[in-house]
C-alpha cells in the first residue's frame, strides 16, 4: 500500500496539493493548527480561508498571465479554481470571490474525499521520515519558523504584508458614490457594475493625503527590517513616495463618469469591490494599511460616500516569511537537506492566492508521483506553472531573492515577435498559446503514465 503523504498547512496551497494527490489515489493527512492556534489575519478554522483580499485578479487567458494560470489549474482539474469559479462575485474581467462560502465548500469537498484526512493542531518540528509538504504560508508559526531556520542554517527572511478594510454596504451613502467597472469592463450589466466609486476634488485629495502621511502607524519592533512586497503596499508608503502616487495608482479617476455630475471629472476615485454574494461587504481595493484603529477610522470618513461608513473589518499589517528558495528548494520542491519535505505556497516565494494554489497544485502531483514511483517531470518553464517554479528554485537572484507574482517577465521570449508596446498584444497571445499546448502536453503525458 502507497505511503500517506502529510501535509502541513490547510490554505491556499495546501489545499490544492490535497486534493491533487488523494485524486491520484494518494492517501493524504492535512495538518492544520487553526482553529486550535489562531494567526492574526485568519478569523475561522475552515480550509482555504481567504484574508487578504478576495481577488484572484484578472481572468484573461490570453492577455494576463495570472488569467493563464487561472487556465492551466482548471485545466489539471484544480480544486481551488473550480471552487472560486462557483462562488463567483461580479468584477468586471477579474475573478472575485464571496470568500465565506469558498472556504467552506474547499473544506467540504476535502472532508468528504475517502483519500483525505484532516488533524487539527500545530507542527513545531521539520519531520525526518515520511513524505511532507510544508504549506504553512506567510504567517507560519514561530515554532515551525525557527524550525525551519535551524535546519537551513539561515534566517527565514520577512516582508511586512497588509490587508485592506472592509465596509458595510449599508452605511455608504449612495448620493455620492456609484456602481461601475472601470471603462464599463465586462459582458453583463452586473459585471459592468462591479465596483462602487467615490469621487474626490482635488481639495478633497489633497486634505485626505495631508490626513494620511500624518496619521498614527504601526510601529515595527527593534530589529525588525521591513521590507514590502510592491503589489501589496500599505497607502500610507505609496503616497510617501510622492503626493500623486495614489492618484496614478488604486485611487485613479480614468475609465469612470459619475452620474451625479457627469460634466464634472473627478480628481481622484476610490474604488471598493464586493466581498460577498449579498452585497452587504464591499473592501476598499488597494487600501492596504499599516495605520492604527484609531486613525484608520478618521482618515477613511473623509472619503466622500464614507463619511458615515461602518467597518467589519479594519485593515492590519503581519509579518510574511517565506524562503530563499533558489538556495534552499531543489526543481522538486524538495527541501535540499531534507528532501524528503516539499515546500508549497506563499512559503517558497510566490505572491498572491492563485500562485499559492498553483505551488500546491504541482507539489502535490509531484509527491503523488514519488510514492507511487512515477517520473512525470515538471511543466515547461513556457507554462504560468513552470515559469513560476523556474524562477524561485534558480531563475531568481539568491541575493535579492523577493517574493513575486506570475508574470510574462518570466517566459522564455518567443522568437520573431515585434517588441514594445504596439506588438505587445502579439506577444501576449504568442506566450499564452504556447503555454497552453505546453501544458496539455504535460498533462497528457501524466495520464499515459498512470494508464
Amino acid at each position: 500500500m502507497p505511503e500517506t503523504l502529510h501535509i502541513v498547512g490547510g490554505g491556499m496551497a495546501g489545499s490544492e496539493a490535497a486534493w491533487q494527490a488523494a485524486q491520484l489515489g494518494v492517501q493524504v493527512v492535512i495538518h492544520e493548527m487553526r482553529p486550535k492556534v489562531g494567526t492574526f489575519a485568519h478569523q475561522t478554522g475552515l480550509l482555504g480561508e481567504m484574508v487578504c483580499s478576495n481577488s484572484f485578479r484578472s481572468d484573461d487567458s490570453e492577455q494576463n498571465a495570472v488569467g493563464l494560470l487561472h487556465w492551466e489549474m482548471r485545466q489539471a482539474g484544480g480544486l481551488i479554481m473550480s471552487t472560486a469559479d462557483t462562488h463567483r462575485l461580479p468584477a468586471g474581467g477579474a475573478l472575485a470571490v464571496d470568500r465565506e462560502p469558498f472556504a467552506q465548500s474547499v473544506t467540504d469537498a476535502l472532508m468528504a474525499h475517502p483519500n483525505v484526512a484532516v488533524e487539527y493542531g500545530e507542527i513545531t518540528d521539520l519531520p525526518r521520515d515520511g513524505h511532507w509538504i510544508i504549506a504553512t504560508g506567510p504567517l507560519t508559526s514561530g515554532a515551525l519558523s525557527e524550525a525551519i531556520a535551524t535546519e537551513t542554517g539561515a534566517d527565514a527572511l520577512a516582508f511586512f504584508d497588509a490587508i485592506a478594510p472592509i465596509v458595510y454596504a449599508d452605511s455608504i451613502d449612495m448620493s455620492q458614490a456609484w456602481m461601475q467597472s472601470r471603462y464599463d469592463k465586462g459582458e453583463t450589466e452586473e459585471e459592468r457594475t462591479a465596483y462602487l466609486n467615490c469621487p474626490m476634488t482635488r481639495d478633497q485629495y489633497e486634505a485626505f493625503i495631508d490626513t494620511l502621511l500624518a496619521a498614527d502607524k504601526t510601529e515595527f519592533h527593534e530589529g525588525e527590517t521591513a521590507g514590502y512586497f510592491d503589489g501589496c503596499l500599505p497607502i500610507e508608503v505609496m503616497a510617501e513616495r510622492g503626493r500623486e502616487t495614489l492618484r496614478h495608482g488604486p485611487m485613479k479617476p480614468v475609465g469612470l463618469t459619475n452620474p451625479h455630475k457627469p460634466d464634472e471629472k473627478p480628481h481622484a476615485v476610490v474604488q471598493l469591490r464586493r466581498d460577498n454574494k449579498l452585497g452587504t461587504l464591499f473592501n476598499i481595493v488597494g487600501f492596504q494599511t499599516k495605520m492604527k484603529y484609531g486613525a484608520q477610522t478618521d482618515v477613511f470618513k473623509m472619503i466622500p460616500g464614507l463619511e458615515d461608513a461602518s467597518f467589519a473589518r479594519l485593515g492590519g499589517i503581519h509579518r510574511n516569511t517565506f524562503l530563499n528558495s533558489p538556495t534552499l528548494i531543489d526543481g522538486q520542491m524538495r527541501l535540499r537537506s531534507q528532501p524528503n519535505i516539499r515546500f508549497a505556497g506563499q512559503i517558497t516565494g510566490v505572491e498572491g492566492y492563485v500562485e499559492s494554489a498553483a505551488m500546491g497544485l504541482l507539489a502535490g502531483r509531484l509527491a503523488a508521483a514519488e510514492i507511487m514511483g512515477r517520473d512525470i517531470g515538471l511543466p515547461a518553464e513556457t507554462t504560468a506553472t513552470g515559469a513560476l517554479i523556474t524562477h524561485i528554485t534558480g531563475g531568481a537572484e539568491a541575493k535579492t531573492f523577493q517574493p513575486m507574482n506570475v508574470n510574462f517577465g518570466l517566459f522564455p521570449p518567443v522568437e520573431g515577435l515585434k517588441g514594445g508596446r504596439r506588438g505587445r498584444k502579439d506577444r501576449y497571445k504568442a506566450y499564452t498559446d504556447r503555454a497552453k499546448a505546453d501544458w496539455s502536453a504535460w498533462l497528457s503525458q501524466q495520464l499515459e503514465h498512470a494508464a
